[in-house]
């Protein structure tokens, strides 16, 4: 191998290794910025993030810098927030506007004659956005995500209030369950007909509607379309992260192991309790390889679970020995 092609390779591997450090040290400091959020502490929160910009230039992480914003805006340093926004706005090609107007955080900058300036740049974005889409199908995805989603946020309180195994949360599944037949119906059509199409044609939601219907589905609907979705994904169609979902809950259906740990199961005493992984230890590098932004035991914390490797391997031997 000549010299010159070993300093080449050696020059490619010191700068991986350098943006590796460095995203790992970004992400460290947005964990921190965030708690600081949490712990009410806007100050620090902000100054965390700007800390964490500076590390590595992340120029399009709308949701990070969203974030900083409204750090900043909490303790009025407008200007420092509006560098967000105009950030976001202008680089990100942020859009979620109703969020973005409705988010009490940011309420004191409604006065700044800079807020219209933000709200027109967004404004923009959308239209952008919308140029090719397919309103009249956009419309009808529209309405099945409420219709899947809507039913499911009732779920809890239905729970709550009957109890787990009463008649009333058996029925709210039937009609879950019978939407979900409505819908896929629907959906396949799209599929069948028009392939996994992408944002730019149906929206993100509509984009999104077209996993969640299929991830709704039984097991030989799901095994049928999850090679257009790995296809979709390739070709920039599809969400990483939605994929890693699907992947989880038919390996599970087929009696495998999921891989990234999306899927949570509730035991006899009515506890949760992640489901059976593959390499448990090595759960947090697959699922970051795929766009899942919380780590297994931040996941796991949102279903009052406290991830522990090795309880888990010992809960996943009784399942296996069932």
């Amino acid at each position: 191998m000549h010299r010159t092609t070993v300093l080449v390779l050696l020059g490619l591997l010191t700068i991986n290794l350098t943006f590796g450090q460095d995203q790992e040290k970004y992400s460290l400091l947005v964990k921190e910025a965030k708690n600081f959020y949490d712990n009410n502490e806007y100050l620090k929160s902000g100054q965390k993030y700007s800390e964490a910009f500076n590390s590595l230039d992340y120029r399009k992480n709308t949701t990070d810098r969203y974030n900083a914003a409204c750090s900043w805006a909490l303790v009025n340093k407008n200007d420092s927030s509006f560098v967000q926004l105009f950030q976001i706005a202008e680089n990100g090609n942020y859009t979620n506007l109703s969020h973005l107007t409705a988010d009490t955080d940011l309420s004191i900058l409604h006065s700044d004659k800079r807020w219209d300036e933000v709200l027109n740049l967004i404004k923009a974005n959308i239209e952008k956005e919308e140029a090719n889409l397919d309103k009249p199908l956009v419309a009808i995805l529209d309405t099945i995500y409420q219709e899947d989603q809507g039913l499911r946020r009732q779920i809890k309180a239905v729970e709550k209030k009957y109890g787990k195994d009463s008649d009333e949360i058996k029925a709210h599944w039937k009609m879950i369950s019978e939407k979900d037949s409505m819908n896929l119906i629907i959906i396949e059509k799209i599929l069948d007909e028009r392939g996994w199409l992408g944002a730019d044609i149906i929206s993100k939601q509509g984009n999104k509607t077209l996993f969640l219907v299929i991830q709704h589905s039984d097991l030989e609907t799901q095994v049928k379309y999850l090679p257009m979705m790995r296809e979709a994904v390739v070709n920039g169609n599809a969400l990483s992260n939605n994929l890693a979902l699907l992947e989880d809950r038919v390996s599970l259906r087929q009696g495998k192991r999921q891989i990234y740990g999306s899927q949570i199961g509730r035991d006899e005493k009515g506890e949760y309790f992640v489901r059976p992984l593959i390499e448990p230890e090595n759960v947090n590098q697959r699922r970051k390889d795929v766009g899942l932004h919380l780590s297994i035991e931040e996941y796991a914390k949102h279903w009052n679970i406290t991830w522990n490797v090795e309880k888990h391997k010992e809960r996943t031997a009784k399942i296996d020995t069932k």
